[in-house]
């Protein structure tokens, strides 16, 4: 936004505008932190999703109000940092509060129990599996990597390694979703414990 010419009163406003904009993001933040409290604390991969959107949402807004300093934007702008930052707000975000909605309803709407086991171990590698995939394309865009490349210089290459790793840990523990899916239809497992 900041590197297509605007001039300095417009680069102010919209810089004011994109910090002012944590400031509700901030009271849902914290408005999800309350409604929890009020809440029970069960041992439930439900939770885990939704404390883990929480998380990982907060840690996108914190890198976009890194991004909504003009001199920054202008520095990391088309960088590795920003696609980080999009996909934690977006990407991670949306993807584990669906899956936390699934592990809700799925068993109130067809009656059938997932393996809790599993479930958890696919919450536990997924955190893991996104965060090795984005962390380190937050510091590859420190060091002004660009997206949309083909080829990178080698000196970029160990960060490369661990973020293709978490990506493919991803891959697989979504494909285990399915997997997961397929077990607690087989099997017609009754729901252990009433939901509420």
């Amino acid at each position: 936004m900041f590197t297509a010419g605007m001039n300095v009163g417009t680069k102010a406003y919209f810089r004011a505008v994109t910090i002012i904009i944590a400031i509700p993001t901030g009271v849902k933040v914290f408005r999800w932190l309350a409604t929890m409290a009020g809440g029970s604390f069960d041992d439930c991969p439900r939770f885990y999703w939704a404390v883990g959107f929480i998380v990982l949402f907060t840690m996108g807004g914190v890198t976009g109000v890194v991004l909504s300093r003009a001199s920054l934007d202008t520095l990391l702008h088309d960088t590795y940092y920003v696609v980080a930052h999009f996909h934690y707000v977006l990407r991670i975000g949306a993807m584990f509060a669906l899956f936390g909605a699934f592990h809700h309803w799925f068993p109130l709407f067809m009656g059938i129990g997932i393996n809790p086991v599993w479930r958890k171990g696919q919450f536990f590698s997924m955190l893991v599996g996104v965060n090795l995939t984005f962390l380190p394309q937050h510091f590859l865009g420190l060091r002004g990597i660009p997206r949309r490349y083909l080829d990178y210089a080698d000196s970029y290459a160990s960060w490369h390694v661990v973020s293709r790793f978490g990506s493919l840990m991803s891959l697989v523990r979504v494909l285990t979703f399915i997997l997961i899916l397929t077990e607690a239809l087989c099997s017609q497992r009754a729901v252990c414990r009433p939901y509420y």
